[in-house]
């Protein structure tokens, strides 16, 4: 396969700027086809971006012989049966993150894909992105010693349209159609990331419950977790805190001093030892998951493999279903 062409299922938002551009600046791969089931939004995306076709139905777009690789961006209860179908009709796919739902639905994916030949992949874009592999890059090197252990946390407000008189929360905190709430939609990045740096989880628990009764979906969740390694780690997360109390940060702490940096809402790494204290600035690309698409068309037209799989991706889904397991 030389040329990749891209259909994407759901051009929603995460589409707009963070992937969708980026089909068309990478060599050998071009956007062809969009669908979404309002054909206004699917229209008005096309014209927007110089996208040739666009479908509201699903299975057109699979079987546009102009498409040879799907990315379905819909939300987690979707993606198994879009991505099965795709796969099935012999399309690499590109997965959004979370994989899925659970790590059943994830099973069923990369059976399909062991079972037809055909690679299925996950947005898993901090694999690929520049700050992150330099985090990881200081681990390898030992810049800190030895890894001892693991803090993560993440305390966030909670959305506009999640309070108020006529709240009217987003498709996120629905355990049916995202698996969970922001805990799996934000924390299936952080342990995607550990794992890459680290390697395997050991084990994994915790205690998940809703403290606010905005929605359904839990709304705070504490974890501990160890690596085969040795490597223990810790997590708190909780998305009901006032403004002040924002915060999102993770630190590795060595032998030897300590990383401290953070996900989503800056670009600073900050690397402390014996012999001082030192920071990078490292910002994103325009199109963050551009990097990972690059190889990821590397991958299908024989060059290279690409960081983040069906297989890689699974793994995030499973950590989260042992974390918020009820006990």
């Amino acid at each position: 396969m030389d040329q990749l062409n891209w259909g994407i299922i759901g051009c929603g938002d995460v589409t707009e700027v963070k992937s969708g551009p980026a089909f068309n600046r990478i060599p050998h791969s071009t956007l062809v086809a969009v669908m979404r089931r309002d054909p206004e939004k699917a229209a008005d995306y096309a014209r927007r971006h110089n996208v040739p076709k666009w479908y509201t139905d699903a299975d057109e777009l699979i079987n546009d012989p102009d498409v040879n690789a799907i990315y379905v961006a819909t939300p987690p209860d979707s993606h198994a049966d879009y991505a099965i179908r795709a796969m099935r009709a012999g399309k690499p796919v590109y997965v959004e993150k979370p994989m899925a739902r659970n790590a059943a639905e994830c099973e069923s994916m990369n059976q399909v894909s062991q079972e037809t030949g055909v690679p299925l992949f996950v947005a898993y874009y901090r694999r690929a992105l520049p700050y992150f592999l330099k985090i990881k890059d200081l681990v390898d090197q030992k810049a800190i010693g030895d890894i001892r252990y693991i803090r993560v946390q993440l305390n966030w407000q909670p959305y506009a349209e999640e309070v108020g008189e006529n709240p009217l929360p987003r498709w996120r905190v629905f355990p049916e159609i995202s698996g969970g709430g922001h805990f799996h939609d934000l924390a299936s990045h952080q342990f995607d990331f550990l794992e890459y740096v680290f390697g395997p989880l050991k084990e994994a628990n915790g205690i998940a419950r809703n403290q606010a009764g905005l929605y359904q979906a839990d709304d705070i969740v504490v974890a501990t977790f160890e690596f085969e390694s040795g490597i223990l780690g810790t997590g708190s997360w909780c998305y009901t805190v006032n403004r002040e109390q924002r915060i999102d940060e993770t630190q590795f702490i060595g032998s030897k001093g300590k990383i401290t940096f953070s996900y989503f809402e800056n670009y600073r790494i900050k690397i402390e030892t014996e012999t001082g204290i030192e920071e990078v600035t490292i910002p994103f690309p325009d199109h963050i998951q551009q990097p990972l698409l690059e190889m990821i068309v590397d991958e299908l037209r024989g060059i290279g493999k690409s960081p983040s799989t069906g297989q890689t991706g699974a793994r995030a889904n499973s950590i989260m279903d042992q974390i918020t397991a009820r006990k």
